[in-house]
Parts: C-alpha cells; structure tokens; sequence
C-alpha cells in the first residue's frame, strides 16, 4: 500500500491520532513495537495559526517514528490551508484532516465529524489544502451524520477527486460517537467502489489480533488503524502484526509488559514534569488489559491513579508485578 510517495508495504497496520494520547514517546514505542505508521493527536488549525505553544509542540516528530502524519481539524478555508502550510513546514510524511472527531466542543462548532453536516465546505477545505502543501494529503472521517445519513460510499468519491491519496474510515456515523458496533460491512462498500482508486483505511473495534486479521481478509480493506486497543498497551502491535505475518500471536512476558509501562511514564515526566507527566500517563494505567483480571484489585487501583510521584507510583507498580500478579499465575496451576 502507498500513499503518495509514502510505501507502506503490503497491510499496514497504524496507530490512530488520539487527543492526549499519540504523544511523541507513545508512537515511538508503538512504531518499535509493530506499527507501521503513526498518526499525531489531532491539531487545532486556529490554535496553531496563533503559535499556541501546546499546540505547536505537537508537531514536533522523532525520526525513528516515520512515517508519521500530522492531522489538523477546522472549520474555515483560509485557516486550515494557513495550517497546513505550517504543518509542511514541519516535515510530516503525510498530512492528515480530521472529519471525524465526533465530541461536542470540536463537531458542535463544525469542525471534525460536524463537516459531515456541510459537505461543500468539506470539499473546499479539502481541495484548497491539497492546493496548498507538497506532501499527500489524507481525510479521516465517519459513515455520515447519523443512521440516515450514511454517504460515505459517495463521499469517499467526492474527497478522491479534491486529491487526497487515502482515506480512512471510522465505521461509525457521529451520532453513535464511540457506541454500538463498528459497521465494517459499509467499510467494506466503500473498498469495493470500483470508481475509488485511493487507499482504504478501516477504523473501529479492532480489538485483538484476530479482529486485525478479518478486517483484511474478510473486509479487503488496504490498511487498519488502532486507536483504543493500544492505550495502556503499545505491545497490542505486535501480537497483532505477528498473527498476520507469522500466522501466531507473539508471546509478550509480563516482565516486557511492565517494563513498556514503566518507560511511558518516565518518557512523559521527562517530556513535561513529574506532575503533569504522571497525570497524562494516567490514562494509559486506567486503560492497561495488564490489570484487567485481578481480582479485588480496585483500591490498589485507585492508589495506583492518586499516585503523583514516581517513587510512589513504582512502589505500587512493583507491588503489582511481583506479588499480585504472581499469585494470581501460581492459583491458576
């Protein structure tokens, strides 16, 4: 599969854009672990025209994470072109737009998945980004509004012919946001579409290697992205990308498991603070499937996400793997 000038070898498997979450050591370790591209969190055009800081930190790519794509999001012409001249600037792999995001304070301004309410205003945005940047530019969006609206098959058409090089599909409409079942099949009419020549990546549910697996074989889709399956667990990569390569699922101790965790959280204390870092990373500890079958494990998780030193949080984390999860291997025996 390629996009652009970007080859990505045959079924690529991504790391999706998530808000507070696809920091720069996120990715990395993903792309160490399997992915084959990455994907920023997602860029507020209007934040970045005004040099917000936060934002602009953003943009900021580790070279062994290529190829990696910078998405934006707005809602006007003139500030995402502005935009996408300064991501370019940057050195992305490919520029990503976002139609997709679905939360209120992004769609309900009109930006993110609200586009999908205004399809001419897509479209401009669209062609005028292509326009303006010398790098491939993709659009990641949903099924349509709500269940009456599904146009995606159409649409994906539509954003071919303003030159984006692929395309992605969350199979959800906005309405759903995150609820009920991804609908594959409809991603599927968007790949058998014998008018759309572009790339089609699937999005959504893809959960465990075998789930990766169908959405190729079943699907026919060209590429997949991950999004939630990975928080709190980058190794989901490679048990994924062995099953579809190798025809097994790699063995991941939990020794490495930890030791991933462990190297997420300083990353992100030395990237910010101590502080700060511990609470970002608190996402990735809430989510983790490490902690998923401990019995009786909810106070040690709360004392586990009220920690904010490192020196406490490691006591906790040692406390975890060498005495709670051990136990639990051994009653299983």
């Amino acid at each position: 599969m390629t996009i652009g000038n970007i080859d990505l070898g045959s079924k690529p498997v991504m790391l999706a854009p998530m808000e507070d979450v696809t920091d720069a050591s996120f990715r990395l370790i993903c792309k160490e672990q399997g992915a084959d591209m990455t994907y920023t969190e997602f860029v507020s055009a209007d934040a970045l025209i005004r040099n917000i800081a936060a934002t602009t930190r953003k943009l900021h790519i580790e070279p062994g994470e290529r190829p990696t794509a910078i998405q934006i999001y707005g809602r006007e012409v003139e500030p995402m072109v502005e935009a996408a001249k300064i991501v370019a600037q940057a050195g992305p792999d490919i520029l990503d737009i976002n139609f997709g995001c679905p939360v209120k304070k992004v769609a309900g301004k009109g930006a993110g998945a609200g586009m999908l309410r205004d399809i001419p205003k897509m479209l401009e945005i669209t062609r005028a980004v292509v326009n303006a940047v010398d790098i491939p530019v993709t659009v990641k969006t949903r099924l349509g509004w709500d269940c009456n609206s599904k146009i995606i098959v159409d649409l994906a058409e539509q954003l071919q012919d303003c030159g984006i090089k692929a395309i992605t599909v969350h199979g959800r409409t906005r309405s759903q946001m995150y609820t009920g079942e991804a609908d594959w099949a409809e991603i599927a009419r968007v790949k058998n579409n014998p008018r759309l020549h572009i790339p089609v990546i699937g999005n959504g549910d893809i959960t465990t290697p075998a789930k990766l697996v169908d959405a190729f074989n079943i699907y026919g889709v060209d590429g997949v992205m991950v999004g939630r399956a990975s928080i709190g667990a980058p190794w989901i990569f490679r048990e994924m990308t062995s099953l579809l390569r190798d025809g097994r699922v790699a063995e991941i101790s939990v020794a490495e498991k930890f030791a991933l965790l462990r190297r997420q959280i300083r990353e992100s204390v030395e990237r910010i603070d101590e502080y700060r870092g511990i609470l970002h990373i608190r996402r990735h500890l809430a989510a983790s499937p490490l902690f998923k079958s401990i019995p009786n494990f909810r106070p040690v998780r709360i004392a586990m996400l009220k920690a904010d030193t490192l020196d406490e949080l490691e006591k906790i984390l040692c406390t975890i793997e060498n005495d709670i999860i051990p136990s639990i291997d051994n009653s299983d025996k």
